[in-house]
Parts: C-alpha cells; structure tokens; sequence
C-alpha cells in the first residue's frame, strides 16, 4: 500500500494536502484496494460549509458503498468532475488523478486528530 509523505491522513481513510487555504482530499491507497472496484462517487456539497467529520459524498465499488468524511474544516469549492464518467480513477491513481474535493479552509478549526505518514501505517497494518 502507498503512503505519501508528504499527506496527512485520518482513521476513516481520508487523505488532505494543504496548499495555503486551499486541501485536496482524496482516499488512500488502502481504502480504495478494501473498496475493490469504484464504481461511483457521489459528491453534492458543492459550495457548502462542512466541519471536521462532516460527511461530504459517498463511494460505490462493487463490494460495497461507504460514506466520505471530512478532514478539515471550510467549504467544498470543487469536485473532480473527471470522476463522473471516470470513477476508476480513485482506483488508479488514489492520489494524484483520483482526488476527490477542493476545499477552501476554515483556518480557525484546526483537526488534531490527523495523522502523519507513519502514524496511518501504524494505523492500518503496514
């Protein structure tokens, strides 16, 4: 399973990378490979303000539906509209191709319970 680095995580399996007020979330690696095939990605919170935990979307793989979690704070500014006719994207490129929302920070709610590279290894096994 891959784990970037550079990434903050959460135990629900999210991943954010923030880029002065703006994250990127997406699922990791781990979560997309237990889902199997994605089938869809259901996301309609487009310009709403949603706190930590929040849930944002939902995914469908063949095995299974799961709902998405927020990992910051603020407000949904866009969703990766290549998802739409290409879900498998989450599969192939989790990371990179396969993020699901932008986000615009609330920078006053700060999630302490995101977790570093390591700490999501530990976290799931690896």
């Amino acid at each position: 399973m891959k784990v970037l680095d550079n990434l903050k995580y959460t135990e629900n399996h999210e991943w954010v990378l923030v880029d002065g007020d703006i994250a990127l979330v997406g699922i990791t690696d781990y979560a997309q490979h237990e889902l199997g095939d994605i089938a869809y990605v259901d996301v309609d919170t487009i310009d709403e303000d949603l706190n930590i935990d929040d849930i944002f979307g939902s995914i469908e793989a063949v095995k299974t539906a799961s709902d998405l979690y927020m990992p910051v704070s603020g407000k949904v500014v866009e969703i990766n509209a290549n998802l739409e006719t290409n879900p498998e994207l989450v599969n192939s490129s989790p990371y990179d191709q396969g993020w699901l929302i932008k986000v615009e920070i609330d920078n006053s709610v700060i999630n302490d319970k995101l977790l570093t590279a390591d700490e999501y290894k530990a976290h799931i096994g690896v």
